[in-house]
């Protein structure tokens, strides 16, 4: 057993990665770990963090390499951002942090698992981490993991030695399913082939039945858009299931973070009015708690975006006559439905239709209008 085990269809880059924990030569302060959605960039990079805190290059049983990976060692700093930005506050005590050696470790090691949003809105965050990585200190390592290199501002990333990962087989993300989650054989076949191979997604509709029911509410409406009442619909559709399932995720964990806050401030929870300190803490929970909801929001209809499209690639897939597996091979009928109602021109008009959606919503334009004009683009041939 090894700190790589769960770094699945990813042999260069965890090559890569071995060879630079134990070897000096191969080593330096700053690594980019660029891959899709669901590739495993945050594994390989625990991992990779495991490896260069083990006495033994990445054992995965000692205490350096257990800690190191559930994020609990003294040395290694994950952030992983709720919002739809990395504050630059938080970048600037990042940047103090590196400049302190380790405490207990051979290593101190800084992830930043969202690297893309360091410039979300602005490059001031990246612009404060720049300096760390012009001049590091010794003993300092960031891992900065981002969808590509593009993703990243450039002054970083060419700061920074780049490891590419890849989509893995679903195959292979159903033997983690089955090996790490005890899912059944048929169950996590399913799972990663609907997921596309995202890991995280695949484990979720392995194991919720809301998730699976919401993926083929999202397929369905394929076949339903035929005309501008019902692209209007759809849209509506789409954007509701966003809403609605940000709102249960966040609805009983928001209460309680309101409530263990006001505990924390001694404060009264039963009073009508708050002292001014109070509701100032109060007021930034809740823009906090805002700007989560929104990202997950947002994350949601991406992924609904992706299970969209999906069908569409599917109908292609069949008017090629290529040898890929279909990625809704248990909707078939729905797959064939649309492939004799769309040419393979027209199927790539709809592919690019949700691409540009979900590159408008990824621009912060309005979801539900960015959504309305791609169904627009969905309608079924009379």
């Amino acid at each position: 057993m090894t700190v790589w085990r769960d770094v699945i269809g990813q042999d260069t880059a965890v090559a890569t990665l071995h060879r630079a924990a134990n070897d000096p030569d191969s080593m330096t302060h700053a690594w980019l770990l660029t891959g899709p959605p669901g590739s495993g960039r945050s594994v390989a990079a625990r991992a990779f963090a495991a490896a260069l805190q083990c006495p033994n290059g990445g054992c995965g049983e000692c205490r350096e390499c257990r800690t190191a990976i559930d994020g609990s060692h003294a040395d290694v700093d994950v952030i992983a951002t709720e919002g739809l930005s990395i504050k630059v506050a938080l970048v600037r005590d990042l940047v103090q942090l590196a400049a302190l050696r380790p405490s207990v470790g051979r290593w101190r090691i800084i992830i930043i698992e969202d690297a893309d949003r360091l410039t979300a809105f602005s490059d001031a965050p990246a612009n404060a981490l720049l300096k760390a990585l012009e001049e590091p200190t010794p003993r300092t390592v960031w891992i900065l993991c981002a969808p590509s290199v593009e993703d990243v501002i450039i002054t970083l990333r060419s700061r920074s030695r780049h490891v590419r990962l890849r989509t893995p087989p679903a195959e292979a993300v159903a033997e983690l399913l089955q090996r790490r989650d005890g899912v059944d054989a048929p169950m996590a076949l399913y799972a990663a082939r609907a997921a596309q191979s995202h890991v995280g997604l695949a484990r979720r509709l392995a194991r919720d039945e809301g998730a699976r029911i919401r993926r083929r509410e999202v397929i369905s409406l394929a076949g339903k858009i035929r005309g501008v009442g019902h692209a209007i619909d759809a849209a509506s559709d789409l954007a509701k299931i966003a809403e609605d399932e940000s709102g249960a995720a966040s609805t009983e964990r928001d209460a309680a973070e309101r409530q263990r806050l006001m505990e924390v401030l001694g404060a009264d929870p039963t009073a009508r009015t708050q002292p001014p300190h109070i509701r100032s803490q109060l007021a930034a929970l809740e823009k906090d708690q805002k700007a989560r909801a929104t990202r997950y929001a947002r994350d949601v209809l991406d992924r609904s975006l992706l299970d969209l499209l999906s069908i569409y690639r599917d109908a292609l897939v069949l008017h090629t006559g290529a040898p890929i597996d279909l990625v809704n091979q248990d909707a078939m009928a729905a797959v064939q439905q649309l492939a004799q109602a769309m040419s393979p021109e027209e199927l790539l008009h709809a592919i690019d239709a949700i691409g540009t959606a979900r590159e408008r919503i990824g621009l912060n334009v309005n979801p539900l209008l960015a959504l309305e004009a791609m169904a627009l683009s969905l309608r079924l041939p009379s």
